[in-house]
């Protein structure tokens, strides 16, 4: 059986990819070799072809491991037994402080999702179209109920507030005057009173 640990007692995956994040948002995707980050890590090109088959592939996990994260998080907001309005106000600050707290991987994946093959890249659209869709079907239904206006198509709705997520690594500084949950309250609120009927 491999071993999942080598050296500092850190699973070799999670050093795999702590070390390859850190090169990648420093100096870029395309800039980082395989040998830096196994340098970086402390393993073995062998490790990393065993965890991952290809810098591509740890890419993809770079940012697959925050989907994930966000999309339990979407999952818990969506069934909870609330009114629409508040789900959705939940589920907007939530991706907000979410991406916040991953912001090194936010950026390195829009900065780099071109490098992906067009297998993986073709995964990711999937991944992110069906976050996408359950965010907007939340804004369907409230718009279904009367809580929120129909003046604006749902679609674009998600747009606007996704598109200001994406932007959040070009401006959002840690030792800023706002905290990630008072960012996330902001957009949220920017998102309800947009669709106020």
């Amino acid at each position: 059986m491999a071993r999942t640990t080598e050296g500092d007692g850190a699973p070799v995956p999670q050093r795999l990819l702590a070390a390859a994040t850190r090169l990648f948002a420093e100096q870029g995707y395309d800039r980082t070799s395989v040998q830096e980050i196994v340098e970086a890590a402390g393993v073995t090109k062998g490790a990393l072809y065993h965890y991952f088959g290809s810098k591509d592939d740890l890419l993809h996990e770079v940012y697959a491991r925050v989907l994930r994260v966000q999309q339990e998080r979407l999952d818990h907001f969506s069934t909870m037994d609330a009114p629409v309005e508040q789900r959705l106000r939940g589920a907007a600050a939530d991706v907000v402080v979410t991406t916040i707290e991953n912001l090194d991987d936010a950026m390195i994946f829009f900065r780099s999702m071109h490098h992906l093959s067009p297998e993986k890249n073709k995964q990711v659209r999937a991944e992110r179209r069906r976050y996408h869709e359950q965010f907007r079907a939340l804004i369907e239904e409230g718009q279904q109920e009367g809580v929120f206006s129909t003046a604006t198509p749902a679609d674009l709705v998600v747009d606007y507030h996704f598109g200001s997520v994406h932007h959040l690594s070009t401006w959002y500084r840690p030792d800023g005057p706002l905290t990630p949950q008072q960012v996330a309250d902001h957009l949220a609120d920017l998102l309800l009173r947009a669709l106020r009927p």
